[in-house]
Formats: structure tokens, sequence, C-alpha cells
């Protein structure tokens, strides 16, 4: 076992010379994050089309949300960059600052999807 992490530990050293970037985003924390980042594109681009459709008049929509779509972004940038600092504060890797910086929109996000395209009464 010793052996094989010298093994490893060298052919990294090789590979980290060749890419200094590379400790900072490893694979399966890559994938992670672009897992994160195109389920809330995705629904976000929902949420888009379906404010557009409830403005145009297209879709039932609640009388207050116009001012609810402008009103949670501050409270999601808020909660956004105080999760990020927070994981910074703590040590962890940028993939996991970047995954706490990018929850908060997913949640509200998710919810908004969901919001929107339940059947209303």
């Amino acid at each position: 076992m010793e052996r094989l992490r010298s093994v490893c530990d060298g052919t990294f050293k090789k590979v980290l010379h060749m890419n200094p970037m590379l400790p900072m985003i490893l694979p399966a924390a890559q994938v992670r994050l672009i897992t994160q980042f195109s389920r809330m594109a995705i629904e976000s681009q929902m949420v888009i089309g379906l404010r557009l459709a409830g403005m145009m008049g297209i879709v039932a929509q609640a009388p207050g949300e116009p001012f609810m779509m402008v009103a949670e972004k501050h409270a999601a940038v808020s909660e956004s960059l105080f999760a990020m600092a927070s994981a910074g504060m703590r040590g962890h890797s940028p993939e996991r600052m970047m995954s706490a910086a990018m929850r908060p929109y997913g949640k509200r996000t998710r919810a908004n999807s969901r919001r929107l395209s339940a059947p209303k009464a």
C-alpha cells in the first residue's frame, strides 16, 4: 500500500507540474458541479418561460409574481455569498465553496419551477 501511495504521489507531482490548477478541481467534484449547475440552468429556463407566459396572460399568475421575481434575487445573493464565505472560512476546497454558493440559487429555482408548474385550482 505504501509503495502504491508513493507511485501515485510521484505521478501526481508530475501531472501537477504540467497543470498547476489540477488540485483545485478534481474530476468527481467537476461532475458534481456540472450536474448541480445543469439542473439549476434547466429549472431556471423553465421558470423564465412560465413567468413570461404568465406576464403575457397565457398562464394564470399570482398578482405578486413580478415583485417576487425581483425580491427573491436579493435574498438568494446574500444567502449565496454567506454560504460561500462560510465554506471558505472553514477551509473547504474551491469546489465545495462553489457548490455552497450555488445551493441557495438551486433551492429557489427548484421551488419556483414546482410552484409555477403546479396545476392551478
